[in-house]
């Protein structure tokens, strides 16, 4: 399955992504596009996070916007290897650190890590909402928390994080964080 990279200096370039029959989702082109639209002018110089990462598509489209830096967990072997082409494909080594992990193993070794932007979508059928409790902890205090999930799915509050916004686009919804 390909993916596109919206805008910024890879747009319209493609990327690989996993099927989507497994654990992963790629995110559609229109909510990823009005994802972006949404934290555009902030994502200059950001620090970004893509947990539950998948082929890298949030990670890879905010390096091509302009983020000075991306990490991206996911804990899939398929995926991982599919993250890694991805990111040799677009020349991007230098600003992407890929692990291979767990994001909750990973959010336990690194919580003297802080970011501008988390991108947070774990797979819908496992939403793993105590994982997105410990990640609003990395969060930069002027940082922004985005998580995907299923449209008839209820999450819950989490500890000092402020929801500032949701959208719904069909099947998938965005939430948006902050620091309390």
């Amino acid at each position: 399955m390909n993916l596109r990279i919206i805008s910024g200096k890879f747009g319209g370039r493609t990327i690989q992504a996993p099927d989507g029959s497994g654990l992963t989702h790629p995110m559609s082109e229109r909510v990823r596009g009005s994802l972006f639209n949404i934290i555009n002018s902030r994502l200059n110089d950001a620090d970004v996070l893509d947990a539950f990462a998948g082929s890298g598509s949030l990670g890879l489209e905010s390096l091509s916007r302009g983020a000075k830096s991306a990490t991206f967990v996911e804990r899939d072997r398929i995926a991982s290897k599919i993250l890694l082409e991805n990111i040799d494909k677009l020349k991007v080594g230098s600003s992407a650190i890929s692990v291979q992990i767990g994001v909750s193993t990973w959010v336990e070794q690194n919580q003297d890590k802080q970011f501008n932007f988390i991108f947070v979508d774990p797979p819908y059928n496992d939403m793993q909402f105590s994982v997105v409790k410990k990640l609003g902890l990395l969060l930069k205090s002027d940082g922004l928390m985005i998580l995907s999930y299923p449209r008839k799915t209820v999450i819950p509050d989490f500890e000092n994080m402020v929801k500032t916004d949701d959208r719904n686009y069909g099947t998938a919804n965005l939430a948006f964080y902050k620091k309390e």
